[in-house]
């Protein structure tokens, strides 16, 4: 499972400001946004590489670090450390070159090569992928730089203020999700992701992407331990319900959940404890796109006790 990290106010502001060149830069335009007009500006190039056909990374590197650690420290051929590492996207700073994993599906190759423009636009982040031994390189430290890179590609696919503002004005249910999803041309688990990220700092808002929940439609794979694939927490969330699991969330979402093919697979209020030991109502819906399972729980207000006279 992977917990969204929630980056600091002076970092997302010193992002923003980068951001907002390229898309003022672009004469702020209209969504969706067009990945290839950011790469003419940026002067960016992008090749995509196959398990058939690895011609676009066969050349020799001197240097790569992925996940903090040195991978080679002598001459090798980049598509050997992709292959090592199962790399499904990589930003070249020397040449300027974002290469993308061709066998994915097309749908996936629009976060992934805004999440390595995220990359250019942080020179912080080059001394990482240099290998720049004068910084202590943690795990820790490696997710934060990442956690920065889908910061930078969110806000410039969805265009920053402009989806921030629509999200804002609607209504939290997985309707306008999927309307907002088809408005900014990103996928729904990103559509999904962003809009808990803005529309929930004043309010408490989570979200899931998973398998399907139904029991009779898990894989054979299914870890009951780890059942989601993202635990998505806004801000709100995050501070007040922080001790809230996402397997003790995935069993409340299955019991309302029904074994449809795909659309909406139900919806329920649930009552969920912060970390005072109060108990709150949410308002639950999931939806099934035949490829995961977005849930959506929207804030509705504390839960009165019933003391007994």
């Amino acid at each position: 499972m992977s917990k969204n990290k929630i980056i600091s106010d002076k970092t997302a502001q010193d992002i923003d400001r980068r951001v907002a060149r390229v898309i003022n830069g672009l004469g702020n335009p209209e969504p969706p946004l067009r990945l290839e007009d950011v790469r003419h500006l940026l002067k960016l190039d992008k090749a995509f590489y196959t398990a058939k056909n690895p011609s676009a990374v066969q050349e020799k590197i001197s240097r790569i670090r992925v996940a903090t650690i040195q991978v080679y420290e002598r001459p090798a051929l980049l598509w050997d450390a992709i292959k090592k590492l199962s790399l499904k996207a990589l930003y070249l700073p020397d040449r300027r070159r974002i290469l993308l994993d061709g066998d994915l599906p097309e749908k996936k190759h629009r976060w992934n090569e805004a999440h390595e423009i995220g990359h250019s636009l942080l020179p912080w982040h080059e001394d990482v992928m240099h290998g720049d031994n004068n910084h202590t390189l943690t795990p820790d430290c490696h997710e934060e730089v990442e956690t920065e890179a889908n910061f930078a590609g969110g806000r410039l696919l969805f265009l920053q203020d402009r989806f921030t503002e629509e999200a804002l004005s609607s209504s939290a249910t997985i309707e306008i999700i999927k309307t907002l999803h088809g408005k900014f041309g990103n996928t729904l688990s990103t559509t999904l992701y962003r809009f808990i990220e803005v529309a929930g700092k004043e309010r408490p808002l989570v979200g899931m992407i998973t398998g399907h929940p139904h029991k009779s439609k898990r894989k054979a794979d299914f870890d009951a331990a780890n059942p989601a694939k993202y635990f998505i927490q806004s801000p709100m969330f995050a501070e007040r319900f922080s001790k809230m699991s996402e397997k003790e969330l995935f069993n409340a979402v299955a019991r309302y959940c029904g074994a449809q093919r795909g659309g909406i697979l139900g919806e329920s209020d649930l009552i969920l404890t912060d970390d005072n030991g109060d108990d709150h109502r949410f308002y639950f819906e999931t939806f099934y796109n035949t490829f995961d399972a977005l849930t959506l729980g929207v804030y509705r207000g504390p839960e009165a006790r019933i003391i007994a006279a």
